[in-house]
Order: structure tokens, then sequence, then C-alpha cells
């Protein structure tokens, strides 16, 4: 299993026949915070394929956690013989979904078009495209570019009323702020019913997922299909996640944990699902595992009776790093946490893996090549002062690279790994990492 990619990971997974019904399975994950008419959106699902959407606006480089729970909805309908369209919106993250304070900065269109395909390869990672019901990229530039100011008013905003768009949550938000809403985020809403609208006609779409937070921009395409088209859709809302302690979900030290290696690395990506509190972690499973119930139901026993093993926590860690990363990631990021603390080899670490490691320490730092262990730990702030090193190591508490320090004054180019990186241990569990210059 260690040669797995992410997409290995996502072909072997299966719905659960535990569950009668993908909506049985969706209501007991906790994905179902809101929706239009629940026994027809049922009914519908419980029946031949449909297909549905979701979309993802380009407003950074990559998508983050909070998108990873719309990709794996997407994924458990996938599963159940629905058809996906995963909608990358090059034209609405021209404009940007207004936000509760302030107007958005509107990047430039090479911006967004290079950030399009880098969501679109994302996107893809986590769909299968294989089969009948094979994931399709939409994009909706496509049907917006050619439409002119007026046919946008003639043949689309005839149909919506100012009165109702202005109830809308994040638009009554901005009405009551002192930054006010301009007509370019208040048109937002209007761009998404279109896109509803045009994958309705196109592709036969019938059901539109995403955040419940989103639920005005959700319902902006039912409506406009209803009174444009005559039809009846669907829109299904997912609950916004919120952590037991009321931190928000997504975020580690106030920045946002991405899809994107490059943006968080693996080892991040793993430490922050291994960090989830014993409150929380039975729920991150059901919303982003493809674990069984009965797998899930015993991982809860578990944190009931042995918490302190973390067996819940290991495997969530695992499950989700190894499905946006792939099983190789995954397990180096498990052994570069063992070797920083003593249980494995460092030097035997991939570079890489080891500097994304390091990164995450409290305290890490970047030093010239001349400097001395002494000081290393001063700079860290392992200890207060030079004298207060010199103790540490003198009593074979200091470690470098898991090697006792034994000369307070020995350079640290004479020391470093592969990479000109150092781990500096003071006892069992207090680290901090240093980079050569």
């Amino acid at each position: 299993m260690s040669s797995d990619t992410a997409q290995d990971v996502l072909t072997r997974q299966q719905n659960d026949p535990t569950f009668a019904s993908v909506w049985d399975e969706l209501r007991w994950r906790g994905l179902v915070q809101v929706s239009t008419d629940e026994t027809a959106l049922q009914e519908a699902l419980d029946g031949d394929p449909i297909t549905y959407y979701c979309g993802f606006d380009p407003t950074a480089p990559s998508l983050h956690c909070g998108n990873l729970l719309q990709l794996l909805t997407m994924r458990r309908l996938q599963l159940a013989g629905h058809k996906p369209l995963a909608l990358v919106g090059g034209s609405t993250g021209l404009i940007g979904d207004p936000r509760p304070t302030a107007e958005r900065t509107l990047n430039t269109r090479e911006t967004v078009a290079e950030w399009v395909a880098r969501l679109q390869a994302q996107v893809s990672r986590f769909l299968s495209a294989d089969g009948d019901n094979g994931v399709r990229l939409v994009n909706n530039l496509d049907w917006t570019s050619p439409m002119s100011a007026i046919d946008f008013l003639r043949d689309l905003g005839k149909y919506f009323r100012v009165n109702s768009m202005l109830k809308k949550d994040a638009v009554a938000a901005r009405l009551n702020s002192d930054a006010g809403i301009s007509y370019t985020e208040f048109s937002y809403q209007i761009l998404q019913g279109l896109d509803y609208r045009e994958l309705f006609r196109q592709y036969g779409c019938t059901l539109q997922t995403g955040g419940s937070d989103q639920w005005g921009n959700l319902t902006s395409g039912t409506e406009l299909i209803r009174r444009a088209e005559g039809a009846t859709v669907h829109a299904l809302g997912t609950p916004l996640i919120t952590n037991s302690d009321g931190t928000k979900f997504g975020k580690s030290e106030g920045n946002a944990i991405w899809l994107d290696a490059e943006m968080t690395s693996p080892y991040a990506l793993y430490q922050f699902w291994l960090n989830t509190a014993d409150a929380d972690v039975i729920a991150r499973l059901r919303e982003f595992t493809f674990l069984s119930r009965a797998e899930i139901e015993r991982l809860e026993q578990a944190v009931a009776d042995e918490p302190f093993r973390r067996e819940a926590q290991r495997t969530l860690a695992f499950e989700v790093t190894a499905l946006v990363h792939g099983v190789d990631a995954t397990q180096a990021a498990i052994d570069a946490a063992a070797a920083l603390f003593g249980n494995g080899d460092l030097g035997a670490l991939d570079p890489a893996t080891l500097r994304s490691a390091i990164a995450e320490l409290p305290g890490s730092v970047t030093l010239e090549p001349g400097a001395d262990v002494a000081r290393a730990l001063v700079e860290t702030e392992l200890v207060k002062s030079l004298g207060e090193a010199r103790r540490a190591i003198d009593q074979g508490g200091v470690y470098v690279n898991n090697v006792r320090a034994e000369d307070p004054g020995a350079p640290l180019s004479d020391l470093a790994l592969p990479g000109g990186v150092l781990v500096l241990r003071r006892g069992k569990k207090t680290l901090a990492g240093v980079t050569l210059a």
C-alpha cells in the first residue's frame, strides 16, 4: 500500500452497505444542514442517476479544507451513481461572493485564469473521471463571456426581484455595515443563478450542493429555473463546521489549511488533523472520511475508553492526508513526526519532508552556519541565556538531531543534516528547528 497515490486511495472507496440510500448516509454523516423539498430530493437521489454540481471560485491559488467537505460530498454522490459537474468559476472568480465585512480585492484576469487551471487540477484528484458518471469540469466564463450587458439585463435581470435580493444574508450583513456593498458584489447571486440555469439547460442538472452559508446563492438558481424554465430543481446545503471550543474550523495558527502541498505541507496537514479534539474527532471522521459506520462507531468507543491512545485522531489524520496527498507522503509525515521526537533516523528522512516538519516547530529560526549550539538554544528560546545553555548541555539534557550534545561551542555547520537543517531538543518533548542560511 506504500506506493498508493491520492487517486489510488480514491478508487478504493465504496458506499457503506449499512445505509439503504445515499441520502441516509448523508444524514448520518451530518452533511445535510438545509435543503429544498427534502422528500422530493430524497426520492431523486434514491432513483435513477441525476446530474448535480458544486462550484468553486478561484479566489486563491488552492482549495482549502472547507472546500474539501464539498468535494467529498460530491464524491459520495458519485459513488451512488450520480453524475457530477465540477464548476470552477472563471467569471464569478473575477467578482467574488460578498464577504461579511468589506469588498474583495479584485484579481487580474490573468491571475484568475491561472488559478482556474490549478483548481481544476485539484478537483480532478477527488472525483473519478471513469465510467458513465465520470466528472465533467465546467467553467462559467464559457457562457458569461459572450453575454453583453444588455443581454444580462434583459434576459436575466428581469427574473430577479431586488427586494428578495436584499434579504439574502450576505447582502443584508453588508448593507448594515459601514462598508456597504457595491453593485459588483451585489450581482454575484445573479451570476450564480445563471450558472445553475445554464447547467440545467446543457446537462439536465437538477441539484446544486454547497455550504449552508451560500444558501441565498444556491436558491437564486432554483428560483431562476422555476421562473425562466418552469421546472423544479434542488439545492442542498452542508453545515458550516465549527470546533467544539468555538474556534473556526480549517485554520491553524490563524492560517488556512490548503490542499496544495506547497502551501500546506503533507506534514502540516497531518498534524492539523492529528490535533483534532476528542470532542470533535468523531464528527470529523463522519464528514471527511469514507470509513464505514461500524468502524467509526468502534473508534468512538475507543475515544470513550482509551482517549490517551488517540487512535481516532491518528486514523483521521492518516485517512484525510492520504486522500489529499497519497499514502507515500502521509507515511513520510508520520515518520518525520516520530523521528523529531527521537523515535527514528532524522538523516533518513526526505529533505523536503524534514524541512516542512521543522517549519512547523515553534521557535524555529534561521542562523548563519558559523553559529554554535549554545547560541542556537538561546535563539530558539529553548533556554534564556548562554549560561543556561551550557548548564543544560553539561547536564546531558540537550540533543541535536537526536544525538546528545556535549560541546556548547560546536559549529552548527558540522552537525547539520542534508538540506542545512537541525533539530534541537531539550528534554523529551521540547523541540525547535534551525535552518542554516
